[in-house]
């Protein structure tokens, strides 16, 4: 039965993701939630779990929004390969580095994204490059060091992030932002799974029918933010920020109430 509900959270992460970034909100939850306890404890494998569907919904909006959007590759492929790069190296350093250092300043940051967005109704509604091609690759392989790194390391609001940046250096809209966004995304993720992967920590007897079920979501969630346009990826983007703000401040509260 937990695959079952497992599969109703993928689709639906799959949707969400395919249009803003942000399904890990949707499907780590649902893992945590509904796999049988002797498996919930495990929490390496269910990151591995989770990125192992995950990808196969990232890779769906790739080829979704590619016939749909004019990609500015000269910026995008050097951000992916970069990305990927440094997602690994993120992932290699995680258990080096106490992760809850950073929580407060991704709190931060997040706040920052959402307000600007949100104090700036225009922002992302027209489509103007900002940069030149060598500009545009450079600062693309600058992002991938960053992002990429961070993807690895920690995670949680990559795909807000890459919008953002997007959108706010390159001067794309929404809508080629979140195209993207899900280029590099792939990118981290297949870092990330190759890792779990090569150490066991997959459980692809619900990894298997998740990934249908983001193929499944991610096409629904591509359609729509080619149909409905910026200003529902706009939307979209803020209500997934604001939940991501939730998530962190919620964490950094009851560990300041449990003295950690």
């Amino acid at each position: 039965m937990e695959t079952v509900w497992l599969s109703g959270f993928a689709f639906l992460a799959g949707l969400v993701d395919a249009v803003v970034g942000g399904g890990g909100l949707i499907q780590l939850p649902a893992l945590l939630l509904f796999l049988p306890p002797d498996r919930a404890g495990d929490l390496a494998a269910i990151l591995g779990t989770n990125k192992a569907a995950s990808i196969w919904g990232t890779g769906m909006a790739v080829a979704q929004y590619a016939p749909r959007v004019r990609f500015r590759w000269h910026a995008v492929l050097p951000a992916a390969i970069i990305a990927f790069i440094f997602s690994w190296l993120g992932a290699t350093a995680a258990s080096h580095i106490d992760r809850a250092i950073l929580e407060p300043v991704i709190l931060l940051l997040l706040v920052g994204v959402a307000v600007y967005t949100f104090l700036r109704p225009s922002l992302g509604q027209v489509h103007t490059p900002l940069l030149t091609t060598h500009h545009e690759r450079a600062l693309g392989i600058g992002v991938g060091v960053v992002l990429g790194f961070y993807d690895g390391f920690f995670g949680p609001g990559m795909g807000s992030f890459l919008i953002f940046v997007f959108i706010g250096l390159f001067g794309f809209d929404f809508l080629n932002a979140s195209a993207s966004a899900k280029v590099v995304n792939f990118s981290t993720n297949l870092a990330a799974v190759l890792l779990f992967a090569s150490t066991g920590r997959i459980w692809y007897r619900y990894a298997v029918p998740m990934a249908i079920c983001q193929m499944l979501g991610s096409i629904v969630g591509t359609r729509l933010a080619v149909r409905k346009g910026n200003a529902f990826v706009r939307g979209l983007f803020l209500i997934v920020a604001s939940l991501l703000i939730a998530r962190f401040g919620w964490e950094l509260t009851a560990r300041w109430l449990n003295g950690g």
